[in-house]
């Protein structure tokens, strides 16, 4: 049974410098972001969004566990956030380790998370997806979530 425990200070310090890095390169694969300055940039975006780390206000950390007492297969990160009034949550991260894929950790993660987000009385979980990422949108899609609008870019540089 798949379940979500808090993060432990040491998963916390390893994930960061792990998403760090793959926040950046997923804003380069996306065209978001220039490879040139983009680590700097997420490490700024994280520092900014988790100024207190796992104690920053609103903001939801946990392993993603096989079982209570299993190995943690990978992480899965909210925020509480306030839009116009009404508070939602919003899923920031989710990760699983290569080693434990496909074997429905991310759709479990996703109804424990579901239920955690109804006890705090909120009835509404958002996120976002980068484009190249067909796997996660699959994921989302059959989870029930629905494309609530589409960003898109053109890159105008000198050829």
């Amino acid at each position: 049974m798949t379940t979500l425990i808090p993060m432990s200070a040491e998963t916390y310090t390893v994930y960061l410098q792990y998403i760090i890095k793959a926040y950046a390169e997923d804003n380069v694969a996306s065209g978001r972001w220039p490879a040139e300055g983009a680590l700097e940039r997420s490490h700024l975006d994280f520092e900014k969004s988790l100024p207190q780390g796992l104690s920053t206000p609103d903001n939801y950390l946990f392993e993603i566990k096989q079982n209570s007492t299993g190995p943690t297969v990978g992480v899965l990160w909210f925020a509480v956030i306030e839009n116009q009034g009404s508070r939602s949550a919003f899923v920031y991260d989710l990760e699983i380790k290569e080693a434990f894929r496909r074997q429905g950790h991310a759709q479990k993660a996703f109804e424990a998370l579901e239920a955690l987000v109804l006890s705090m009385g909120l009835n509404n979980i958002g996120l976002h997806v980068f484009g190249h990422n067909l796997e996660a949108q699959a994921l989302y899609t059959k989870l029930g979530y629905k494309i609530t609008g589409i960003n898109m870019a053109k890159s105008l540089s000198a050829k």
